[in-house]
């Protein structure tokens, strides 16, 4: 894609996330995003049709990006579950603390919720299927489980203006599923997953 294009697309979504950031979304106008970005109206429809499909791709970038710094954030010896391996998706959460505080302080607005819980709950689904799930409880109940629990935590984080660091939270967060999933990782880096029970 072109530079140009790639730099006008950037400026429009960085305007509707400081907006955001001011106000609810819904009251958020297209004028009010193309005074913010310095463009016209007619730059702004050019590259999107309205400014709910800006915000939907807006989401689905920043959405992109996590997941490919998570991932390239990894060496060959480390493990690239999220669950297992934290750190960069809270530090990236850091990075880009405007924009994910703007999503989730907006009521109403469910959609930025839904692709994040849809895209943790698939890599935890992936994760099973690669590792093999051998616990008593339903697979079901464990998806959910760890996916509820997951973005619940990046919520609270994030809406409580990050109390604690990315790496005490990365810490405290492979602790918990640590100790109720008794996820362990052995020297060849081959999971066993096993529901633990209440003594």
């Amino acid at each position: 894609m072109d530079r140009r294009i790639l730099k006008t697309r950037q400026a429009i979504q960085n305007a509707l996330i400081e907006l955001m950031a001011e106000k609810d979304f819904e009251q958020i106008t297209i004028n009010d995003i193309s005074q913010k970005a310095d463009l016209n109206r007619g730059t702004l429809y050019l590259h999107y049709a309205d400014k709910y499909d800006l915000l939907d791709q807006c989401i689905k970038d920043h959405l992109n990006q996590m997941v490919n710094h998570c991932v390239l954030s990894h060496t060959e010896e480390q493990c690239s579950d999220i669950v297992q391996s934290p750190l960069p998706l809270f530090q990236y959460l850091e990075k880009h603390y405007l924009f994910y505080s703007s999503m989730l302080s907006n009521k109403g607005l469910i959609c930025f919720r839904e692709q994040l819980v849809s895209m943790v709950k698939s890599g935890i689904e992936e994760r099973l299927k690669v590792e093999g799930f051998r616990g008593e409880s339903k697979p079901e109940v464990a998806i959910q489980y760890m996916t509820s629990a997951f973005v619940g935590v990046v919520e609270w984080w994030i809406n409580t203006n990050m109390p604690f660091t990315p790496k005490e939270m990365a810490k405290q967060l492979k602790d918990i599923f640590e100790i109720n999933l008794s996820l362990h990782i052995d020297r060849q880096g081959v999971a066993t997953n096993t529901i633990a029970k209440k003594s």
